[in-house]
């Protein structure tokens, strides 16, 4: 296995994808690319992003702290697409800074499930895989789940992690 590209959103279920993925990808020596992908209209920034300013503190604590504020300001700040797929990666990246591994971070905008499936064409991936979890009656009536709309049109294997 050379490739492995998995979604990252986030969210819950994107975390635990994305920590199977790196795990795969350690024990496998494959390349790991991680895809975020934004809707195409703006949206206020509301997830926690932290800052890149760390203090290391000594003792049992052990490593680097982040010492900036964890949300935005007062008023919600309005992100472009782009910027919010990268703050996304950014938290991935924090995620995977211990790992043993090569990594690419790659941010989309678009309807994510296509995105994600291009992206793992483009990077002939051997593994796509995204978090997964309960979807409520309003959500599968609304519009098809990206884990489902995934698993279906793949060309190529698909590991859903719940």
């Amino acid at each position: 296995m050379d490739a492995i590209v998995v979604g990252y959103d986030g969210s819950d279920s994107s975390e635990r994808a994305l920590e199977r993925a790196a795990e795969l990808a350690e024990g496998l020596h494959a390349r790991l690319v991680v895809v975020s992908v934004s809707p195409s209209s703006r949206l206020p920034a509301t997830a926690a992003v932290p800052r890149p300013e760390t203090v290391f503190v000594p003792g049992t604590a052990g490593g680097p702290l982040p010492t900036g504020p964890m949300l935005p300001d007062s008023e919600p700040e309005q992100l472009e697409p782009k910027e919010l797929a990268q703050r996304q990666l950014e938290q991935a990246r924090m995620t995977l800074t211990r790992r043993n591994l090569e990594a690419e971070y790659i941010a989309e905008v678009g309807p994510t499930a296509e995105r994600l499936l291009e992206v793992a064409e483009q990077q002939d991936a051997d593994l796509l895989v995204v978090g997964s979890r309960e979807h409520g009656l309003v959500e599968r009536l609304l519009a098809r789940p990206v884990d489902e709309t995934v698993a279906r049109r793949a060309n190529r294997d698909v590991l859903l992690v719940h």
